[in-house]
Formats: C-alpha cells, sequence, structure tokens
C-alpha cells in the first residue's frame, strides 16, 4: 500500500476472496480496525487455513535512496529508485518466516489491468526479495527489497505484487494499485548549484571573449601589424608588438580560438541542461546566452577594437593555446602545408590572373609574356578535351589500305608525322604509323599497311577526356608516345557503357595552349586554338604527281597473295594453262600484263546495266575469264537456269582454242561455262589437249570465232583475270621458243608486229618466279586501248 496504507486485498480466489474484495474497497483509514479483529478472533472461525498465506496490503517502511516527492500527486503505487534497497510490510494472513518465499514481482505492463483469479506472467528478477527482521505474528512481516538498475532506454518500470497461497500452487497477482511498485530513473547531479551557475557566468564571458578574439585578430593581417610597430601610435606599437608573435602563427591561433570557443559552448550547453532537468529549455536558454553574450556583443566590441582587446587578453589567449596543443597544433600544421604560407593578401590562379589582365596597362610584361603566363597558370585548371583535335577532323588510315604512290603521297602530303590506323569504324583506333616507318617501303610493292603497323607495332596511348593538361604533358615527357587517343565512358541510354573516342591530342597542342599560339611548319595543316577555323597553309605544299608512273594510274590492285593464287590455279586447274602447254615464267609474265587483271564496279541503282555482262548468249568472245574476288551470275541452256558463282571460277576456255568447224558453240555439258578448281579437276578434255599441242592453225589465231551459249553477269565488285585468244596464243609461242634450243635463224620464225599481232612488251622474269611474283606490281589497271568486253556487251 501507498503512503503508508493497510488497505489491500487476497491475492487470489477460494473462500476468502470475496471478503478480501470487500476490504479492498474500504479506505485506508478504516483498514486498521478490521485486521485487529481478525487477530482476535479464535483460529477455527478462520476461512483460510493456517498455513495458507494470504497478503492483504504492503507499505514501504524505508528506502536507501527514496524519491523525489511529487506534489499534488494523489497517493499511488509505491515508488522506488533504481539502484535502491528499501524495506517493505506486508499485511496478511500466514506471514510466517517463509513468507519472503511465497512473495514476488512481475513486470506490469502500461495497458494491462490484473484480473480475479489470474495468474502473475513471468517473475521478474529486476526486484530481488529477501527476509527481513523477524515479526512475533503471522499476520505481518518485513522483506529486503533490492531493486536493480533499469535498463539504458527506461526511464520507469511499474511491477505487480504476486504471491502464493501455498507452495506448488499458482502465482496469484495482488489486486488494486498497493499492490503496485514503480522503479524509478535516478536523477545525478554533475555538480552542486552554486557551482554550476559560476561555470555558466564564466563559461559566457569565455565564449564571449573567443568570438571576439577569432574576429578581432585573424582580421589584423601580418603585414598591417608590422606597419602599426613602424609608423603607429604610442599604444598601438605596443598592442603590434604584444600581438604579433602569435598573429605570425595564424593558423595555430585560429585553431586555438575555434576549439577554445567549442570546448566553451558545449560545456555551457551541458551544465543548463542538468540545471534546467530539460533539453528543450537547455537549447533555449544556450541560444540565447551564445547569440547574445557570445557573439553578438563582443564582435561588435572587437570588430571597432580588436587590437585593444587583443592585447590586454593576450595571457589567456596563450593559455588556452597551450592548452589546447596537442590538438590545435597538429592542425595548423597541416593547414600550413596544405595552404601555405601566409601572406597580406592571396591570391589564387583566377585572382592573379584577373589582376594581371587589370594592370595589363601599368606592367612592363609585353603581349606574348603574358600569354605565356597565363597559359602556364591555365594549364592545371583545363583537360585534354578542351585542347583535343575532334575525331572528324582528324587524318587516319584504314588497317586495310595498301601502300602504294597515292597513299603514300596523300601521308606525305598531310604534313603529320604519326597517324592513328584505324579498323573498320574511325573511333576504332589499332595503330599508330610513323612517318619515320615508310622510310624501307617502295609503293611499287603495293605493301599492306598491316604488315608495317605489326612490325613496328608502336603503342596506343590512351586517356581519358578528364585529364588535366598538366599531367598530360608529364605523360609526354616520360617519351612514351607523343599522341593519345582521348576518350570517355558513354553511359548513356540503354545498354551497357562503353568506350566512346572523342578526338586525339598531341605535345604540339599542350605546348600551343601553353604559349597561347600556334606552332606552324613548313607543311601543317592546322586548327586554330582561338577561332577554331581551320586554316590550311598552302605556301610550301608539295605535289608528288611528278614522281608518280602515269601507267600505273589504271593498274588494278591485286594483292601478291592473290596473284599469286591466280597464277597457281591456272597451272594446276585449267588445262589450257598446265606446265605442258605454257610454262610458269611465260604464265607469270602473261599474268603481269597490265591489261590482264581487270576490276568492274558494281552499279546498284542499275543491276541490268550491259556493263555488268562479261559473256553474252549467242555473242562472240576471244578471251577467257577468271573471277579472283565477287560473285556472277550464270544464265546458261535452253531452260534459262541461273545459278551463282564466287572467286577461282573460270569461263570461256573454248574460245582460246575452238575446234575446226565453222562455228562452234559450247557443249551441252558445260565444259566452256563456269568451272571452279572442284569441277575443272575431274574434266580434261583430251581433244582440247591435242588441239594445243601444235597445231598450225590454232596458233596462226585464224581458227573460227567461238559464240557463247551462255551469260555472266557480275552481281558484285568484280576483280578477273581476262586473257585473249591472241594472248594466250603468243604465251604457247613464247612457251615453245623458250624450251626449244636457240639457232640464228629462230628470231625468223618468232610471229612478227601486226594488226593481229600486236607488240607488246615483256617484263623481266627474276630467278626465284614465287619470290618475283611477291615482290612485283600488283596494282594493275585496265589499258584505254583494250576494250573488247566493252564492244562485245553493247
Amino acid at each position: 500500500m501507498a503512503g503508508g496504507s493497510g488497505r489491500g486485498s487476497p491475492t487470489g480466489g477460494g473462500p476468502g476472496s470475496s471478503g478480501a474484495s470487500a476490504w479492498a474497497s474500504l479506505p485506508a483509514g478504516l483498514l486498521l480496525p478490521p485486521v485487529l479483529l481478525l487477530l482476535l478472533l479464535p483460529q477455527p472461525a478462520l476461512a483460510t487455513p493456517a498455513l495458507d498465506t494470504v497478503v492483504l496490503g504492503l507499505r514501504l517502511e524505508g528506502s536507501t535512496k527514496p524519491p523525489e516527492p511529487v506534489a499534488g500527486v494523489a497517493p499511488g503505487p509505491i515508488r522506488l529508485t533504481e539502484g535502491s534497497e528499501a524495506l517493505l510490510r506486508l499485511y496478511g494472513l500466514g506471514l510466517g518466516p517463509g513468507a519472503a518465499e511465497r512473495v514476488a514481482f512481475a513486470e506490469l505492463r502500461p495497458d494491462a489491468i490484473p484480473a480475479v483469479n489470474e495468474t502473475c506472467g513471468e517473475r521478474s528478477q529486476d526486484l530481488l526479495v529477501r527476509p527481513g527482521p523477524a515479526e512475533p505474528r503471522d499476520t505481518s512481516a518485513l522483506l529486503w527489497l533490492r531493486v536493480l538498475p533499469l535498463r539504458k532506454h527506461e526511464k520507469a518500470k511499474a511491477y505487480v505484487l504476486c504471491s502464493q497461497r501455498r507452495p506448488g500452487q499458482p502465482w496469484l497477482p495482488h489486486q488494486g494499485p498497493d499492490g503496485q511498485v514503480v522503479v524509478l530513473e535516478e536523477k545525478k547531479s554533475l555538480l552542486p548549484l552554486w557551482l554550476q551557475v559560476t561555470l555558466i557566468a564564466a563559461l559566457l564571458g569565455l565564449s564571449g571573449m573567443f568570438s571576439g578574439l577569432n574576429l578581432g585578430l585573424m582580421a589584423l593581417d601580418p603585414i598591417e601589424l608590422r606597419i602599426l610597430q613602424n609608423c603607429g601610435s604610442e599604444k598601438e606599437r605596443r598592442y603590434a608588438r604584444r600581438i604579433s608573435p602569435i598573429r605570425k602563427k595564424g593558423n595555430y591561433l585560429l585553431c586555438s580560438l575555434l576549439l577554445g570557443n567549442v570546448l566553451v559552448n558545449t560545456t555551457l550547453t551541458i551544465l543548463l541542461d542538468d540545471l534546467t532537468g530539460s533539453g528543450v529549455g537547455a537549447v533555449v536558454a544556450s541560444t540565447v546566452g551564445i547569440v547574445i553574450l557570445g557573439e553578438i556583443v563582443p564582435q561588435a566590441l572587437c570588430s571597432r577594437h580588436g587590437l585593444a582587446v587583443g592585447a590586454k587578453t593576450i595571457l589567456v589567449t596563450k593559455f588556452f593555446m597551450l592548452l589546447t596543443l596537442p590538438l590545435s597544433y597538429p592542425i595548423s600544421r597541416l593547414l600550413d602545408c596544405i595552404l601555405g604560407q601566409e601572406i597580406s593578401t592571396v591570391y589564387n590562379r583566377e585572382r592573379f590572373l584577373e589582376m594581371l589582365k587589370v594592370t595589363e596597362s601599368f606592367n612592363d610584361l609585353v603581349k606574348e609574356e603574358l600569354n605565356m603566363i597565363q597559359g602556364a597558370l591555365e594549364l592545371r585548371t583545363k583537360t585534354v578535351e578542351d585542347v583535343m583535335t575532334p575525331l572528324p577532323n582528324c587524318f587516319m588510315i584504314s588497317s586495310d589500305a595498301v601502300l602504294d604512290f597515292n597513299t603514300m603521297s596523300e601521308i606525305m602530303q598531310s604534313g603529320y608525322t604519326r597517324i592513328p590506323v584505324y579498323e573498320g569504324d574511325r573511333a576504332n583506333i589499332m595503330d599508330i604509323l610513323y612517318v619515320q616507318d615508310l622510310a624501307f617501303v617502295d609503293p611499287d610493292d603495293c605493301t599492306a599497311l598491316k604488315t608495317i603497323t605489326k612490325f613496328y607495332n608502336h603503342p596506343v596511348h590512351v586517356v581519358f577526356h578528364d585529364t588535366k593538361l598538366d599531367a598530360m604533358l608529364e605523360e609526354f615527357k616520360k617519351g612514351k608516345s607523343h599522341l593519345a587517343i582521348v576518350q570517355k565512358v558513354n553511359n548513356e541510354g540503354e545498354g551497357d557503357p562503353f568506350y566512346e573516342v572523342l578526338g586525339l591530342v598531341t605535345l604540339e597542342d599542350v605546348i600551343e595552349e601553353i604559349i597561347k599560339s600556334e606552332i606552324l611548319d613548313e607543311s601543317d595543316t592546322y586548327i586554330d586554338n582561338r577561332s577554331r577555323k581551320r586554316v590550311t597553309n598552302q605556301k610550301n605544299r608539295r605535289d608528288f604527281s611528278a614522281f608518280k608512273d602515269p601507267v600505273s594510274e589504271q593498274k588494278v590492285k591485286v594483292s601478291p597473295q592473290l596473284l599469286l593464287a591466280a597464277h597457281r590455279f591456272l597451272l594446276t586447274e585449267v588445262p589450257l594453262f598446265s606446265p605442258t602447254l605454257m610454262s610458269e615464267k611465260i604464265l607469270l609474265r602473261l599474268l603481269g600484263y597490265s591489261d590482264v587483271i581487270q576490276e568492274l564496279k558494281f552499279n546498284e541503282e542499275d543491276k541490268k546495266s550491259p556493263q555488268h555482262y562479261l559473256y553474252c548468249k549467242n555473242k562472240p568472245a576471244d578471251y577467257f575469264i577468271l573471277i579472283l574476288q565477287g560473285k556472277v551470275e550464270v544464265e546458261a541452256g535452253r531452260e534459262c537456269m541461273k545459278f551463282e558463282a564466287g572467286p577461282f571460277t573460270y569461263y570461256g576456255v573454248m574460245a582460246l582454242s575452238p575446234p575446226p568447224g565453222s562455228e562452234f558453240r559450247s557443249p551441252s555439258r558445260g565444259s566452256g561455262l563456269a568451272r571452279s578448281a572442284s569441277l575443272s579437276n575431274h574434266e580434261r578434255s583430251e581433244s582440247m589437249s591435242s588441239a594445243v599441242s601444235g597445231s598450225t592453225n590454232q596458233l596462226s589465231g585464224t581458227g573460227n570465232q567461238y559464240v557463247a551459249d551462255f551469260s555472266l553477269r557480275a552481281l558484285t565488285d568484280l576483280q578477273f583475270v581476262k586473257i585473249t585468244r591472241q594472248e594466250y596464243l603468243n604465251g604457247l609461242t613464247a612457251s615453245r621458243m623458250d624450251s626449244c634450243p636457240q639457232s640464228p635463224d629462230s628470231n625468223s620464225n618468232s610471229p612478227r608486229p601486226g594488226p593481229d599481232n600486236p607488240e607488246r612488251p615483256e617484263p623481266s622474269a627474276p630467278a626465284d618466279e614465287t619470290t618475283s611474283l611477291l615482290n612485283d606490281r600488283n596494282c594493275q589497271g585496265r589499258r584505254s586501248n583494250h576494250s573488247s568486253m566493252e564492244n562485245n556487251n553493247v
């Protein structure tokens, strides 16, 4: 029972439950006479057996930490302080020496109200019950109650009294608020009241002093203090001499003042919170005190009299500088290393550049010197993206290019010494070609560009678009490369991010940005950095066309490997060119003629153009064709059957050696039609071989004309070998003469030049035919005087 009340109720049902409930409703002052009356009644008259324990109420006798009284609050549950020990007195029946074992406490939830005959929950271990001093009667008992500390987040906690009638029976809660115990958090005061008030006043004064000195002392420039020491008044000189030593350590002084101010303000807030007992009140009081007494008043004073206030409080300032030395001195040293030495007026890059521009008419710097200074100072603020050449404006070469005269003259006319090599897309830069790599390259060899780039294998230097120019200059100074590819990570849109090539940056671009001017050479084509307009210096541009062979302009570009493959294919797969009829050397010379290897460009707009037909059905033809690259369509037979064929298929074999007759048409088995390598291996015409083995009629070229019974039309761009009958017969004659012993009269048997046998120079044959084929020219073109294909197609 609270406040010493003796009212209570029995803790459970049974014979005495209804009577106990009636007692619990009685006032506290009327409870004691019924208890005395029960004690005077004889033992048989009691409703509860002698061994049953019935707790009617409890009262607080004493506590080691009594809680603070709450004024204006009606009596209620017993209030205890955490960490205390309390002496409780129980009233009831059957309270003997073992009453402490039948009494316990359970946690009471805030929204729970114990019901009649309801059992207790789990007994709490936060309240420990042990027997107290012995009592002569079993209607009263004293118990010691030890209250354990509350948990960290708990401010108060309620418990309900539980008891057992007999051992082994259920624990029943006590009905009513007089059987409840509330444990409160212990409130501890940091300092005595008088000491707290004194410290708060002192801290407000220190807060104002630190705030004022922070503005007053730090506003005094070291150069200004030196000027005051030399030309100020007597007081100003004295004050300046006292302040100057600590003002020279500007960062150390600043850190000490700020740390002292923060320390004072934090301590002030903690003391006000302990004094007021309310967090909101502490915040309001500290804010008002610090703003008015710690900021506004002292700063207004020190902004006008900072020199005098700083000099008179120099001892306090030095004391706090010494007090905060372990923390403020390392921070100040770090600031000194980062910010550098403090000077009177600090100019960063932008301000210094602006000062140079503003004072340009007053200083003795010429414009070029000013530009160099400006460029050097802006080097760290600009990125490679600001000075690079955009990718569309870059001179580049495809990796599939052939180093013939046209390509090499284009490289020489560009004026660049380092040229990116791309594969497929211009953004896919794979190699770098140096002009010096072409020193040993002969344009007549038509060497593939990949051969040169793979041999030298120059590294490709790639940088990101946000790389600073000073870092880029350092990379160029290392000597890895003076040209770099600029790229960025493109994560726009859907899909995974990818690297996007933006352009090129060179060492020359960085140097031009430093000197703020363009560096021109005798063959430079540049983009001006200021106007961003393309300017071409045409004064010393060279024209290399004088060194170019005019005949080579018409030659078709064929790789040495493809030419060698065509040579081998004709020797092994086409019977008319077998070594028994034509020697390898003569066939090699024949393929070296400029009009033998031809090229046809396919017109997508007019696919049925007459220019696309290599053979026309029922029209005469006196030439043999071998497809090297591209696709063709063959239409043959009365049914006009069509099929497609590709590289290394040949046509018009009978046009070179027609059998005797008035008119010849291709046989139905298609021996004169397209024959691939696999077909020609199975078909060797014996009559054809015998016809060309030594017949004078065939060599004379006076036989009947061959008429094709099929049509051959190009489907794509073509490269093909075209050998006329006269060229073939000349080759046979040359092979026979080469194989026969030479005599003084042998020259009379050789074919003489004439209308049907024009004179044609033959290139000299080197010793090793395979090696010479790889090194020979492969850029052969169609001569203008040979137009038999066009005449037949019309």
